[in-house]
């Protein structure tokens, strides 16, 4: 089995040597059709037993001793605001109530999984960090699915999950009571229906060229509902409910899956693919990404629509207007809402307002600024007279290191040899990336990048497979090959494992907690 699957002709080059405006003979009808499949997975059992394997050991380090440290019983970080949140939603039912603490300025969803984690175990460490440690778990999951299907091979599948549990970043927000943990799930989830649904709507127009009929119209054939897409859009509106920044997604995945739909009516020799893709896909896609993940959104806050002392929830007639042609529910979400976008959009940075451990988006793609979650300068148990407990948030270099040359990579194969993988990493890690500078006077900290990093660990892993080479290639390449792969995430994982104190809080040394901070701007 390759590795990672040749890409076939259609992926790279336009196939239009067939006359479009009529069924190609048979011959040629079997090899575009054979082109537009997608290639085939390794064995499935295999697969899944590599992908859950992966998963447990992701879930065993994710897990371990997850409700150390506290703040003497307390949250630390800006847990402490989603936390004592998470209580109020789990009191009343599902939303908050206290108007006066003014903080309360992200969507529902996420205190409410916080609070499914406090009501299983109380209101503990465990107890915060429980939720946001599963969602990490099986995002891991999720990429190691998602880079089978990316790569058509276990091996580099396994090096993703690998690389993601060793990503410092993702390991200390997951063990956060915090709502990044949350939204980077649902956005991967979308991304994963995503790139299912571009192999199924190339298996759909398969068979129309097989069976002669994908020409009965310029435009190409209707591709009946797309439940994959469906699901991507119900998970981007539940990533909007845990943070507006989901909303980004659904631009940037919205134009992705037009565009993978239109590259397929090429490929399928369709003759105004482009157009086809407008006349036959549009309305679809609107209706599965815009419309869904606004109903989705909309439906995280039922607690809210259902309570009697929600905040702002009747403002209508106090504060608005009470006669409207609009519900009155939805008029004080609107003015809720607007009250929340103010204090984003005048959140900014100034010299009387800064707070020591932000960071502005151009530090994120290296880790340049990493924040300090928890100090605690007088504790015991790393062997000596003083010791230093530390949860420092920051990226493992081994692998943000490596940001730029992997995006310029696939910034090459995207453009100059039209790969789709690199364009839907681009996509995902750019929507991830480039809206935060719209307003770059906000303030702004690196946990904000947390959904960056699986479009990472998938361009890294891709560049692995160009490393590694195809089934095809000799022996000496293949072996060659296998053995820089193989240093690679062995300098990853040791790099993991060096940081592991400052990433749990564990007792160190005065000196090994200097040592730990490599870089000025990490003081």
């Amino acid at each position: 089995m390759s590795l990672i699957a040749p890409q076939s002709a259609d992926d790279v080059v336009d196939v239009g040597e067939l006359p479009p405006t009529s069924p190609p003979p048979g011959n040629d009808r079997e090899e575009r059709a054979k082109q537009l499949e997608p290639g085939p997975l390794s064995n499935a059992l295999r697969g899944w037993l590599v992908t859950l394997a992966v998963a447990l050991v992701g879930g065993v380090v994710r897990f371990w001793n997850l409700g150390f440290p506290t703040d003497k019983g307390t949250p630390i970080f800006d847990e402490k605001h989603y936390v004592p949140q998470a209580a109020q939603v789990l009191r009343n039912g599902g939303y908050e109530d206290n108007a006066g603490y003014e903080l309360i300025v992200h969507p529902p969803l996420g205190k409410q999984l916080i609070a499914l984690g406090e009501w299983l175990f109380g209101y503990d460490g465990v107890g915060w960090r429980f939720a946001a440690a599963l969602a990490g778990t099986v995002t891991i999951l999720l990429v190691v699915r998602i880079a089978r299907r990316l790569t058509r091979s276990d091996l580099l599948a396994a090096i993703a999950g690998v690389l993601l549990i060793a990503d410092g970043l993702s390991h200390v927000q997951s063990r956060m009571g915090m709502l990044d943990s949350f939204l980077v799930f649902f956005v991967v989830v979308a991304f994963a229906c995503l790139v299912v649904d571009r192999d199924q709507v190339r298996s759909r127009l398969a068979v129309a060229v097989r069976e002669g009929w994908v020409n009965n119209s310029v435009f190409g054939p209707s591709l009946g509902f797309r439940w994959w897409r469906f699901a991507a859009g119900v998970s981007l509106g539940l990533a909007c409910g845990v943070k507006w920044s989901g909303a980004w997604y659904i631009a940037f995945f919205g134009v992705l899956s037009v565009l993978w739909t239109a590259t397929a009516r090429r490929s399928a020799g369709v003759e105004r693919p482009w157009l086809g893709a407008f006349a036959k896909d549009l309305l679809p896609s609107l209706f599965a990404l815009l419309l869904i993940p606004v109903l989705a959104y909309l439906a995280t806050w039922w607690s809210w629509f259902a309570s009697e002392t929600a905040i702002d929830r009747h403002v209508a007639g106090v504060k608005i207007p009470a006669d409207s042609w609009i519900p009155a529910p939805l008029r004080a979400l609107w003015y809720y809402s607007g009250n929340v976008l103010d204090f984003h959009t005048n959140l900014v940075t100034s010299d009387t307002n800064r707070h020591p451990w932000e960071s502005k988006p151009w530090t994120w793609p290296m880790g340049l600024r990493p924040m300090l979650y928890y100090y605690e300068g007088a504790v015991t148990g790393c062997g000596a007279a003083s010791c230093i407990g530390a949860i420092m948030l920051v990226g493992t270099p081994a692998m943000w290191w490596l940001a730029f040359p992997v995006l310029a990579w696939a910034l090459w194969k995207a453009i100059a040899k039209l790969d789709w993988r690199y364009t839907a990493v681009l996509v995902g890690y750019g929507a991830g990336f480039l809206p935060w500078f719209t307003n770059v006077d906000r303030q702004m900290y690196y946990f904000y990048a947390m959904p960056m990093a699986p479009f990472l660990v998938l361009g890294i892993v891709l560049a692995l497979g160009e490393i590694l080479g195809s089934a095809s290639s000799g022996k000496e390449r293949r072996g060659t090959g296998l053995l820089v792969v193989a240093l690679y995430v062995g300098l990853v994982v040791a790099n993991f494992v060096w940081l592991w104190p400052i990433l749990n809080g564990i007792p160190i040394t005065p000196e090994m907690w200097e040592a730990q901070r490599w870089l000025p701007s990490w003081r």
